[in-house]
C-alpha cells in the first residue's frame, strides 16, 4: 500500500506479515486472517471455541471482507467494513438457525484501516490491536469481556485478569445477537509505526514486554515468527493468530498523477 505523508510529501509503504496456528490445545483452527496491504486493510476473526462451528463464523467474516470493493476514501472504507460486519452478523445467525439447529456460533473480530496519516480500528470482542511507537506499546482496542469490566470497575487488577476464572468470557461477538455493536477508534499514524493485530491466543500467552522486545528489534516477519513460537512454547491454550504491519518511507515513490490525485481525495 502506498499512502502519502502530507507534511513532507513523502510516501509511506505499509508492509505486513501474518501467522496463524491451532495452538497447543485445540484440534481445529477457528481463527481466520485477512490482509490487504495494497489497500491498507487488515483483520483477524476468532471463532468462538465453545460455540458450534466457530471456524465457519470466522471464515464468513474474512470472506465478506475479501469481497469488499477497494476504495481510497477512508470514510467509504470504514462504512464498508462496518456494513460487512453487520452483514456477517446476519449471515451467521441465519446459518446457525438453519444448519446448527439454532445452536449459537460466533466470532470476535479486530480490523485496521490505514489511509495516509489516519488509522481506524473497528472491533467486536477481545481480539486486539496494538501500536508500537518510539519504544511504547499502546493497546488501541478495548476488550469486550467480563474481566475488562471488572478491571474498569476496580474489582481486579490487570495482572489478576490473566488468571481470572472468567477470563475467557466475552460480552460481544459477531453472530451472538440480533444486533452487533461495533466499536471504532480513530488515531494518527506516522512513519515507523508498527501495528500488531492478534487473537486472544497470542495476548493471553505472551506479555506486552515480550511483544515490545520483538517489535523493537526485528523485521516484521521475524517478529511474527518469534511471537508465535513463544506463544507455542508457553503452551497457548487457544488458536494463535497475528498480523504485524509496519510503515516505512517508500524508496521508490509512485509518480502516477492519477494515483496521487486519488490518494489526496482522502484528505478533502
Amino acid at each position: 500500500m502506498i499512502t502519502q505523508d502530507i507534511t513532507l510529501r513523502r510516501t509511506i509503504k505499509w508492509s505486513s506479515f501474518s501467522e496463524t496456528n491451532t495452538g497447543s490445545v485445540r484440534e481445529i483452527n477457528e481463527d481466520a486472517v485477512f490482509s490487504n496491504s495494497d489497500y491498507g486493510i487488515w483483520a483477524i476473526a476468532d471463532g468462538m471455541g465453545g460455540y458450534e462451528a466457530g471456524d465457519i463464523a470466522s471464515n464468513m467474516i474474512v470472506e465478506l471482507l475479501s469481497e469488499m470493493e477497494n476504495t481510497v476514501s477512508l470514510a467509504d472504507t470504514v462504512d464498508s467494513v462496518e456494513d460487512t460486519l453487520i452483514e456477517a452478523n446476519r449471515n451467521i445467525l441465519e446459518y446457525a438457525d438453519v444448519m446448527c439447529e439454532k445452536q449459537m456460533m460466533g466470532s470476535t473480530v479486530v480490523s485496521l484501516i490505514i489511509r495516509g496519516r489516519v488509522g481506524v480500528c473497528l472491533w467486536v470482542g477481545d481480539s486486539r490491536l496494538y501500536r508500537y511507537r518510539n519504544g511504547e506499546l499502546m493497546q488501541l482496542s478495548r476488550d469486550h469481556s467480563q474481566v475488562q469490566e471488572l478491571i474498569e470497575q476496580g474489582f481486579i487488577s490487570k495482572e489478576e485478569a490473566a488468571n481470572h476464572p472468567e477470563a475467557n468470557i466475552i460480552t460481544r461477538a459477531v453472530g451472538a445477537c440480533d444486533e452487533v455493536y461495533i466499536d471504532i477508534n480513530v488515531f494518527n499514524t506516522q512513519i515507523g509505526d508498527t501495528f500488531l493485530l492478534c487473537s486472544d491466543g497470542l495476548h493471553n500467552a505472551i506479555s506486552e514486554d515480550e511483544m515490545i522486545a520483538r517489535l523493537s528489534k526485528m523485521d516484521i516477519q521475524e517478529a511474527a515468527h518469534s511471537m508465535l513460537s513463544l506463544a507455542l512454547e508457553n503452551q497457548a491454550n487457544d488458536n494463535v493468530s497475528l498480523i504485524v504491519a509496519r510503515g516505512e518511507v517508500d524508496k521508490h515513490p509512485l509518480h502516477n498523477r492519477v494515483i496521487n490525485e486519488r490518494i489526496e481525495q482522502c484528505y478533502e
